[in-house]
């Protein structure tokens, strides 16, 4: 399927994706491989709630264009993380992808809990880790130990219509391997399959989405929520898709003020994040 884009998204596009990029002032590694690195950006305040942010760009593209966002968050009072993690196309996709994505979540925090954010195939990641409880216990990927809450930013939540729909070019199709291979893996990484008949990952979670976003389709933040009735759905009336991770736009207030909400519960425990 094309996707149809609008002068006003084609606009939004280029405009959030030419920013200047950001350089953090810490760079570290999580595990040996050299795509097993984040960029963090401590707030001023040591006691400062923690968000991991998953970059988008159909797990072919690297961060740098979610940096100056990163950068926004830690001025608006957030030590922010943002990983880099093996890409589809390259090292990347099944198994890879999500090996690193558990070894982030799982490592860099420290123990501290943090937020974890996505936007568009991020939002899925962070959506799937949310969601590794309802892995079987045998997956190399299970977990009880999930983030505190998640917040999908116009978020990629169901793989088997991203392929359906031949979004971005079989970018799916790549994460995943190629079709002889989406039966057997698609329900391990997929967050709407793992949803159905559970009904509940046990995490906090929070979509937000606008409604003139032409990269994902509607249905999509619809078809999660029907799934997974305790999350929130938030909907930006007139707001396209990349304006959410746009510094100081009115969709990123919005962003901003999910995220302090999300983290009120624990905003004063001041661990380090992993060294």
């Amino acid at each position: 399927m094309s996707r149809q884009v609008s002068a006003f998204a084609a606009e939004e596009e280029r405009r959030v994706l030419s920013l200047r990029p950001v350089l953090a002032p810490v760079h570290r590694a999580y595990g040996p491989h050299p795509n097993q690195v984040y960029d963090l950006w401590p707030a001023e305040d040591p006691h400062a709630p923690l968000v991991m942010l998953l970059h988008g760009g159909y797990w072919r593209y690297d961060r740098m264009h979610l940096t100056p966002f990163a950068a926004h968050l830690a001025r608006q009072g957030f030590t922010t993380v943002l990983p880099g993690f093996r890409l589809s196309g390259g090292a990347g996709g099944y198994p890879a992808t999500f090996d690193d994505i558990a070894l982030a979540v799982d490592t860099i925090p420290g123990g501290r809990p943090f937020v974890l954010a996505g936007h568009c195939s991020g939002g899925h990641l962070a959506l799937w880790a949310g969601a590794r409880g309802l892995l079987p216990a045998d997956s190399p990927w299970y977990t009880e130990r999930l983030p505190t809450a998640v917040l999908g930013l116009a978020p990629l939540t169901d793989l088997a219509a991203t392929i359906r729909e031949d979004l971005s070019e079989g970018a799916a199709l790549q994460l995943l391997g190629g079709p002889e291979l989406v039966a057997d893996r698609l329900p391990l990484v997929d967050p709407l399959t793992l949803l159905r008949g559970r009904g509940r990952t046990g995490v906090r979670t929070v979509l937000l989405h606008g409604t003139e976003d032409s990269e994902v389709p509607l249905e999509q933040f619809a078809d999660y929520a029907a799934a997974h009735p305790e999350a929130e759905v938030v909907t930006l009336p007139g707001v396209g898709h990349y304006t959410l991770i746009e510094p100081g736009s009115e969709p990123s207030r919005a962003v901003v003020d999910l995220l302090h909400r999300l983290s009120r519960p624990w905003r004063d425990v001041p661990t380090p994040v992993c060294p």
